[in-house]
């Protein structure tokens, strides 16, 4: 019977452990422990919980970095998470009047500051689905 953990020191000893994506020596781009991403990918789980990591990441920055975001309500909590996450924190955090609008409970105000970004024009219809939801408060 195989021990795996002693398997994985050694697969960790000879692979190394590469939290970033790189080029193994074949050429293929690999992440971890020589997970090579072209031939295998990851699983539905796995995306999954890297989905699960990122969203809590967000949210526990957003909840450092924007000291009202406590003070919103849950679904519009989600909307700032959904952008950081495809802008980052940072990104998100140069969105002064959307979020200067949800400060102010202008919610008219900040969704028409989504949809006035370049961001608006890149993700298209993802923004209006979370000016929506800004607006409204309500799940889209």
């Amino acid at each position: 019977m195989i021990c795996y953990d002693q398997l994985k020191r050694q697969l960790i000893g000879h692979e190394g452990i590469k939290l970033k994506p790189y080029k193994c020596t074949s050429g293929k781009l690999t992440i971890g422990v020589g997970r090579n991403l072209e031939a295998k990918g990851v699983t539905e789980q796995e995306a999954m919980f890297m989905l699960d990591n990122d969203i809590i990441y967000f949210e526990e920055e957003l909840r450092r970095r924007l000291p009202s975001f406590r003070t919103f309500s849950g679904t519009r909590q989600a909307v700032l998470v959904n952008m950081a996450f495809n802008l980052g924190v940072t990104g998100l955090l140069n969105f002064k009047n959307m979020i200067g609008a949800l400060e102010r409970e202008d919610y008219d105000e900040a969704a028409a500051e989504l949809l006035n970004s370049h961001y608006a024009v890149q993700v298209g219809n993802r923004a209006h689905e979370l000016a929506e939801q800004l607006q409204t408060g309500e799940w889209q």
